[in-house]
């Protein structure tokens, strides 16, 4: 990593700017994410991905991508005007995901512009993405963990801070892009949290150049959630998001309220290690009922359709440039 980048940075990749209305990169989350919700997404002018492993077979991993392609392709052809923003499929690279040499070839079949890759560094992900000009954006949660996956190729970070939905981390936003921009200015996605326009301008302005969104998605007409899921999202703040490895052997943000319907004690929940992990074809289902989301529930008011969530987004991003434009310099 180049040293005191005093947070300069690199113009962005054109995949990760062009035909963007909104500097967001729409989050996979597990179960949630579907062909639908990335082609709204993507419609809408954000960029959308799920995660390769909802396709729930290595097979259907193809149908999936074909869903897709075709979709925002028929979009394009009706409305040639129209900003569509490329989409993303998340790998995870962890050593128990006995399915990733099949996603992979399956992924490279169909040059996906975009793969986010989680859990391990990209070493194995990066020559065969970049053979076909596609970028690789790898989660982190650690300084340590960016310097390995900058080493291995990756062409820019998601730096998954405190409060973010899923596997977060622990370090505040303002910590990591200071001192990441100190060391590095190329692409980095600031995800913890961020769930209205003005979060996304703070991000921009801290120096990250697109934020990633899951937990607003959620409560969305095309989420793959069921009603009292987006219900609890619309009703939770962030005192109702618990913090724990318990439920995949890596820590996570849940809503307290699943767990106790699930019969469990949100305040006395055993402890695990990482070694309990497991994201292989035969891992257990039986916490599909737990559910996650990030500490910004806070500020989520309703559930609506992507296009509307998206147009908010823009709306309020707008008033946050026009505020800090107007009332932005010390008097």
């Amino acid at each position: 990593m180049s040293a005191d980048m005093h947070g300069a940075r690199r113009s962005l990749p054109s995949l990760l700017a062009r035909d963007l209305v909104l500097p967001v990169l729409c989050s996979p989350m597990f179960i949630i994410s579907t062909p639908e919700m990335v082609v709204a997404q993507c419609v809408s002018g954000v960029i959308g991905s799920f995660p390769a492993l909802n396709a729930r077979a290595p097979e259907a991993l193809d149908g999936w991508l074909t869903r897709i392609e075709t979709a925002l392709a028929e979009a394009k052809a009706r409305d040639p005007a129209r900003p569509i923003a490329p989409f993303a499929v998340n790998l995870i690279l962890h050593s128990s995901n006995d399915r990733l040499d099949d996603d992979m070839e399956t992924i490279v079949a169909h040059q996906v512009p975009i793969v986010i890759t989680s859990l391990r560094a990209p070493d194995r992900v990066v020559e065969r993405v970049h053979s076909y000009g596609g970028l690789v954006l790898h989660d982190v949660t650690t300084m340590r963990h960016a310097e390995k996956a900058l080493e291995a190729g990756a062409d820019g970070l998601v730096l998954v801070c405190t409060g973010a939905g899923g596997h977060a981390g622990r370090l505040s936003p303002f910590a990591f892009v200071g001192e990441m921009r100190r060391r590095y200015d190329g692409p980095l996605v600031l995800a913890g949290a961020i769930t209205h326009g003005g979060d996304v301008a703070a991000a921009r302005a801290m120096g990250a150049d697109l934020a990633y969104i899951g937990t607003r998605f959620i409560a969305s007409d095309e989420a793959n959630a069921p009603p009292a899921y987006k219900t609890m999202i619309v009703e939770s703040g962030a005192g109702d998001v618990l913090y724990t490895p318990y439920f995949t052997g890596i820590p996570g943000n849940y809503l307290k309220p699943s767990i106790r319907a699930a019969g469990l004690n949100p305040d006395a929940l055993p402890d695990v290690t990482n070694d309990q992990a497991n994201f292989g074809s035969g891992r257990t289902k039986a916490w599909r009922d737990i559910w996650g989301a990030g500490q910004g529930v806070g500020a989520i008011g309703s559930v609506a359709s992507v296009a509307d969530i998206v147009a908010a987004l823009r709306e309020e991003f707008a008033a946050a440039a026009r505020e800090l434009r107007t009332n932005g310099t010390p008097r």
